[in-house]
């Protein structure tokens, strides 16, 4: 196919590639994005879903946040689809030197990659807000209610929630990555998420690339744009 001809070629002639992702990456793993028609943010709850992911939600209703959080957010299920496991492979090839993620499933790592940028944080981890004690995922599964720290401490689940800011040193981590690399590929976005989706305005380098579903607002700048899913495009490269 042309399409994969020109991205294999690009990629072919990169030696420092970042890739920026969205839920769309996520999708073809089972986990359900947020935007779409299907999406979390389209079903009927009595509360609005940005509601309970938000800061204040969590410190009011706190044990409600964690019955839709454990319900809908946490996927343990979820296994890398082809995109995940050929940036993995990138990243070994000496090409892939980031991959900066929206996601909070955790699954680049599953894959192998190793130098991940989570913007918005990890179901995975979970920390004391008291005492600042970290806990695994599980930790949370296996309690009943509002998990609870040894020292007593409400654990919140280490995500970026609505009306906080996004980690300083991952935010640095990736304007950093971006702005040295000579390959963007921004892929399974919308572009509609800020701050994160400022950051691909940092990219200086030779080739922008966007994978996705629908258009976004940075079509017109790309290099190549591809409408398909991203674990197809990707598991097609050689």
């Amino acid at each position: 196919m042309e399409r994969s001809k020109n991205l294999q070629t690009i990629i072919n002639n990169s030696k420092r590639i970042v890739f920026f992702g969205g839920a769309g990456v996520s999708t073809e793993s089972g986990i359900p994005d947020f935007r779409s028609k299907d999406g979390l943010y389209n079903q009927k709850f009595s509360v609005p879903p940005e509601t309970m992911l938000s800061h204040d939600y969590f410190i009011s209703h706190t044990e409600e946040f964690y019955r839709f959080y454990r319900e809908k957010m946490i996927c343990t299920s979820a296994k890398p689809n082809a995109a995940h496991l050929k940036l993995a492979e990138l990243e070994k090839q000496g090409k892939l030197t980031a991959v900066i993620t929206q996601n909070i499933d955790g699954l680049h790592q599953a894959a192998g990659s190793e130098k991940v940028y989570e913007l918005h944080g990890s179901v995975h981890r979970s920390y004391c807000m008291k005492c600042h004690r970290f806990y695994p995922l599980q930790y949370t599964l296996d309690c009943e209610g509002v998990p609870r720290c040894e020292c007593g401490g409400i654990i919140k689940p280490d995500v970026v929630l609505y009306g906080e800011s996004l980690d300083n040193e991952t935010v640095e981590n990736s304007v950093i990555a971006i702005s040295k690399c000579d390959t963007l590929i921004i892929a399974g976005t919308s572009l509609a998420v800020y701050p994160a989706a400022g950051l691909v305005r940092y990219f200086r380098g030779n080739d922008l690339v966007l994978i996705n579903r629908d258009p976004t607002p940075l079509d017109s700048e790309c290099d190549l744009v591809i409408y398909d899913s991203v674990g197809k495009v990707l598991g097609e490269i050689k």
